[in-house]
């Protein structure tokens, strides 16, 4: 038996945020960061909330990566409001805190009931507005949570908020997006519904992310990408993911290099894994990319052709976005590379995401796309 779970409620398009002046209400906690402080994003999800007559507390200490100290500040900040409504608003770092911040008062017993839990993001990336996941760093170990408890309760997606992001942010982000499709895909709990979203989510990304790139106004281009980010979300929350994001996790934690990038400079090395590209190239995951290349219109007469086509266009449009040719190229020595390359391993191996690869990998077979990676992302 299978289960799909759809959740949370989602507010999209130009001016959702209005959707805050009908909340139900007395005590709002908006947990965010300086960024959205400093350049007034903050202010546009807490007017709304005072309009509506609620008593509005701000935690704006969110880091990128947030850790444990993040965590456990969020949570006297929530103790000393008390509120029935909780609003993320920033990129996934924040929303991850605000999942983990709600989590753990309830694994200790401090909360009486739930607060109403609405996720705004800022950035058209993680999609972790509608996932049961939360990313925490520990030291230089990142630890992937999943539960079901931090999934929001509404999704606020406003393409307003995301038209002034920097050209390297939207790169990074919008690569974490296809690769969350790319692995929801060929995940071994994927299903014709997750496969749906998780198709959409490519079309939408090869269609309009170079244009965010290219010209962050183009508020058209930015409300696809920010409801693609939100579908991949939808796909990987049900299916999972795999490894690409496992050997990406160990990587962003030990070397501080940022999670899309992390994931453009794996994902052609993993598909051809996951395919056996070098093989004989007859898995199902190699199937299903070959259906992806021909919906997106590239050639794809057979399996090899398709899996080549799908690996030459994620290629492309990393050159595109103007990332790093390889993980040496983020300004990783070979030598502090290859110390911690056995440590790196061993943290993929036990990822959450691990598990739900399609295709089994060894530590040796980690070991080996790490290395093809720090000299080249791409196979072609």
């Amino acid at each position: 038996m299978n289960d799909f779970q759809i959740k949370p409620a989602i507010q999209f398009g130009a001016d959702a945020l209005n959707k805050l002046r009908a909340l139900q209400g007395q005590r709002a906690l908006v947990i965010t960061d300086q960024a959205m402080v400093k350049f007034g994003i903050a202010e546009m999800v807490t007017q709304p909330l005072q309009a509506n007559h609620m008593t509005v507390d701000v935690f704006a200490d969110v880091t990128p990566d947030p850790d444990l100290s993040v965590i456990a500040n969020g949570m006297k900040a929530f103790v000393a409001a008390q509120p029935d409504v909780v609003v993320a608003v920033g990129g996934g770092s924040v929303i991850d805190a605000a999942k983990g911040v709600i989590y753990t008062l309830a694994q200790g017993g401090q909360l009486a009931q739930k607060p109403y839990f609405v996720a705004v993001p800022t950035t058209s990336g993680t999609g972790s507005e509608v996932t049961a996941f939360s990313v925490i760093k520990s030291n230089t170990e990142k630890w992937v949570v999943v539960d079901e408890y931090m999934l929001p309760d509404l999704a606020i997606l406003d393409p307003n908020l995301v038209k002034s992001v920097p050209a390297s942010i939207t790169a990074d982000t919008g690569m974490d997006v296809l690769c969350h499709a790319l692995e929801a895909y060929v995940s071994n709990q994927a299903s014709d519904f997750s496969d749906a979203l998780a198709e959409k989510a490519v079309q939408l990304v090869f269609r309009h992310l170079l244009d965010c790139y290219q010209q962050g106004s183009d508020l058209h281009a930015r409300e696809k990408m920010h409801n693609a980010s939100c579908i991949a979300g939808m796909a990987f929350t049900n299916a999972s993911l795999g490894i690409t994001h496992s050997l990406a996790h160990a990587l962003g934690g030990k070397f501080g290099v940022p999670h899309g990038r992390a994931n453009a400079l794996l994902m052609s090395q993993v598909v051809a894994f996951n395919a056996d590209y070098q093989g004989q190239c007859d898995t199902l995951a190699a199937q299903k990319y070959t259906r992806l290349a021909a919906l997106l219109g590239l050639p794809a007469a057979n399996a090899r052709e398709g899996v080549r086509s799908l690996i030459v266009a994620i290629d492309v449009l990393r050159e595109q976005l103007g990332l790093p040719a390889n993980i040496q190229a983020c300004g990783i020595t070979e030598y502090d590379f290859n110390a911690t390359l056995a440590a790196m391993v061993t943290l993929a191996k036990q990822d959450n995401c691990t598990p739900t690869s399609p295709r089994s990998a060894s530590e040796t077979e980690l070991e080996t796309l790490y290395r093809q990676s720090f000299l080249s992302a791409s196979l072609t």
